[in-house]
């Protein structure tokens, strides 16, 4: 019965540390997302997909939209957290996300932040771009082998 004692709270101490340390990395990861622009660019993300919805059914009620928008936008940060959480305690430690937070405290970490959103938005065109000369390039390789029917 002691053997059954001491393991039951070596188990229940483990829990609850383990518990209070991923608290507090969530909420470290939390700060992060924050000084990093990342919620404002979920929330967009979650706008922009309730905007495309919108389009296609125009017969909706304005007022359905907009409530919809809020009860969307209410907690999508703590649903993507709980999605996250695991995926970067996999790769960082709590030290490495806050080192990564002091940073966009800095002068050129906030500039960071700031230019993210227009600097990914370019990087797509950019790629888009890239990807379509590649596949030309591959298209004009293929028909030069003798590969291509067209």
């Amino acid at each position: 019965m002691k053997v059954s004692i001491v393991t039951l709270f070596f188990v229940l101490c483990t829990l609850v540390s383990f518990g209070q340390e991923n608290s507090s990395y969530r909420s470290s990861l939390m700060k992060l997302i924050q000084i990093s622009g990342s919620e404002l660019a979920y929330k967009g993300a979650v706008s922009q997909m309730i905007s495309m919805f919108k389009q296609q059914q125009s017969n909706v009620p304005e007022e359905f939209w907009n409530e919809l928008s809020a009860e969307m936008n209410k907690d999508v940060t703590n649903q993507l957290l709980n999605l996250l959480v695991p995926v970067y305690q996999k790769h960082l430690t709590e030290q490495d996300i806050l080192g990564v937070v002091a940073f966009y405290k800095t002068p050129v970490g906030k500039k960071f932040a700031e230019k993210t959103p227009l600097i990914t938005q370019e990087s797509m065109t950019a790629g888009q771009e890239w990807g379509k000369e590649i596949g030309l390039k591959i298209v004009q390789k293929l028909k030069e082998k003798g590969y291509s029917q067209n």
